[in-house]
């Protein structure tokens, strides 16, 4: 009985042992198996996601669709990047001053391409063809049920304050951004476009720039993006500010304007500004050709408050002058007003150029940091105001007549097929005083003319001034300059 025992309990040992290999073995298979498909799916998602800013999936497909091998792949169309029919423009304007302002609006607007509506307090009369020129014409809604309180302001900042919501409400399709501006706002809508390519209209964003007075966004906010200089909201965003807006402006009876507003409400939202810098408010006086011939490194997106300004160009009425402006706009866009600082070290020059709009030749050497500050050749929006009052970096505009720069304004763009290269003259158009410094005298040169290569891509990298270089000329009285993209190890010294 004892031996039987043993006998059956080597049996059970062995039938136990070979089950738990059994279990082992089916244990690892299954781990191989399930690591096999995660790799697969694994590769799958990666390629999607690499993909993710380039292709969206189709979401529109029936229900019933049988697509091959729909399990392991999606069907994929190329991402449509943004472009100007995915932005709709609401410009506030008032029919008293209709007549003049609208003059503003036909230098940018581009009839079967740009989308939008301009928001008049009441009906206006157009002259016989404006209609092709010209956004559509609509009446604001009534405003009256809203609180208005502020002792100095105009209630016609509710109504302005409402376009955007009024233009959500329209229903339009393809939609990506909502602009706002005012009737004498000039935009440049390549530039606008450019910009808006850098954010996902698909997320809450509120941009645009402030004021160029210091007191001007104390008293408003450094956190409100100035209506008058434009400014930029992304659909989803513009839909809940519609959902919330005439129960938010009910809570702020004492704003001012339209844009204070909007930025109120915008905090409610919790939706911060982000700001750009070629939106530009213009809450100055005078002459902005010191702005001009110093704008930032970045693109040129807008121009405010042109019917309190002197005209950009000399002689002219600012209407005259904003289309002298449209040839190099046309031309290259993206180079409009970027400055550029190069000298002639030959005649101890220093030379800045604003491209499409004027250049500057400095008697004598001035370091780069000084030049690429606008000369204050305006006034602060506070006449009381002085260089303090600028949120921004200044410098005087020199009395010493040697010191005085000789100033050649734009007077011809063309593009060169054959060099693949624009073109542009400046000329002199007002005399230097004289100057008794013994040293080459840039009196000398009638006409600077600029070369330049369109550069698509420039702000598709990192911001970057471009270099201008001096070239070899055989007459004495045209310098000739190149404008570009810096060469590797070049330095404005």
């Amino acid at each position: 009985m004892a031996t039987m025992k043993n006998n059956l309990t080597d049996s059970e040992h062995f039938y136990s042992s070979w089950t738990i290999t059994k279990l082992m073995a089916f244990f690892f298979l299954l781990i191989s198996i399930s690591y096999l498909f995660y790799s697969l799916g694994f590769v799958t998602h990666s390629y999607d996601d690499c993909d993710k800013n380039h292709y969206l999936p189709i979401t529109n497909l029936s229900d019933n669709a049988l697509l091959p091998s729909e399990e392991t792949h999606k069907l994929v169309i190329p991402f449509e990047q943004t472009n100007i029919t995915h932005i709709v423009f609401g410009i506030g304007a008032s029919a008293k001053l209709w007549n003049h302002r609208k003059e503003y609006i036909k230098l940018w607007w581009r009839p079967n391409e740009t989308r939008g509506n301009v928001w008049l307090d009441q009906e206006v009369k157009n002259e016989p063809g404006d209609e092709y020129l010209l956004p559509t014409l609509k009446i604001s809604s009534d405003t009256s049920k809203f609180k208005y309180k502020h002792p100095h302001g105009n209630r016609s900042g509710i109504r302005i304050s409402r376009i955007v919501s009024e233009t959500v409400r329209l229903g339009m399709e393809n939609v990506r951004w909502f602009v706002m501006g005012d009737d004498d706002t000039v935009f440049v809508t390549e530039n606008l476009v450019k910009v808006l390519q850098k954010y996902d209209h698909n997320q809450f964003y509120y941009i645009g720039g402030s004021s160029e007075s210091h007191f001007q966004n104390i008293h408003f906010s450094y956190n409100m993006a100035y209506g008058g200089g434009g400014f930029a909201i992304s659909y989803p965003l513009a839909v809940a500010l519609e959902r919330m807006q005439d129960r938010c402006i009910q809570r702020y009876p004492t704003l001012y304007g339209s844009d204070d507003r909007i930025q109120a409400c915008m905090a409610e939202l919790g939706v911060p500004l982000t700001k750009e810098k070629g939106f530009h408010q213009f809450d100055v006086y005078g002459n902005v050709f010191g702005l001009l011939a110093a704008h930032p490194v970045t693109p040129l997106v807008s121009l405010h408050h042109l019917d309190i300004l002197e005209p950009i160009f000399p002689n002219m009425t600012q209407i005259q002058a904003l289309q002298r402006l449209k040839g190099p706009m046309k031309l290259d866009s993206y180079g409009l007003m970027q400055q550029s600082i190069c000298y002639e070290k030959n005649r101890a020059w220093t030379i800045s150029v604003s491209w499409g709009y004027v250049v500057q030749i400095f008697r004598g050497i001035f370091l780069p940091r000084d030049i690429e500050m606008p000369a204050r050749t305006f006034f602060n929006w506070y006449r009381r105001a002085d260089y303090t009052g600028f949120p921004f970096n200044t410098r005087p505009f020199s009395r010493n007549v040697c010191q005085k720069p000789f100033v050649f304004y734009l007077s011809n763009a063309i593009y060169n097929e054959v060099a693949d290269e624009i073109v542009s003259q400046y000329v002199r158009v007002n005399p230097n005083p004289n100057c008794k410094w013994k040293m080459a005298d840039p009196a000398q040169i009638q006409m600077v003319e600029v070369r330049k290569k369109p550069i698509p891509h420039m702000w598709d990298k990192s911001p970057r001034r471009n270099c201008c270089r001096v070239q070899a000329t055989k007459g004495e009285g045209t310098l000739v300059i190149e404008v570009g993209e810096c060469r590797e190890d070049e330095v404005v010294e």
